[in-house]
């Protein structure tokens, strides 16, 4: 694993149609941090793009459990990628310091986990100031 560039984790997905399926995150294992927190967004309308910002010392792996999700990234060495999300058995990994914009259809759940714990001071909300962080 490169946890310095996103990548995309597949989760094993156990069952079959019959019964379901289940998908299991693991710290550590397919999650290359410990989990300190977890959260979801839910019921963002199309038309609303979140992100926006990128974390300082924080890392975290993106899951649609539900719905689509479009997630643009972007480096501070300039390197760009969209990825989608759109199925629950994969997630994205994002290191420290990656501009993220999210977009979401109508009906998509977003799993969160994350390396620490929530701080507003982790944030960098302004992208002239993503580019010059660290310089």
């Amino acid at each position: 694993m490169n946890n310095n560039k996103p990548y995309i984790i597949q989760f094993d997905s156990i069952g079959d149609t019959t019964l379901g399926y289940i998908s299991v995150a693991e710290q550590n294992k397919n999650i290359p941090f410990d989990i300190k927190r977890a959260y979801w967004t839910y019921y963002t309308p199309q038309s609303v793009n979140r992100g926006g910002h990128a974390n300082i010392d924080k890392e975290l792996v993106l899951i649609a459990v539900a719905g689509i999700i479009k997630v643009d990234i972007e480096l501070q060495n300039g390197y760009t990628e969209q990825f989608v999300l759109d199925r629950p058995d994969c997630g994205l990994f994002m290191p420290k310091l990656c501009w993220h914009t999210m977009n979401y259809s109508h009906n998509a759940v977003q799993l969160v986990l994350a390396s620490n714990h929530y701080s507003a001071t982790d944030y960098i909300r302004d992208y002239s100031q993503f580019h010059s962080y660290g310089q």
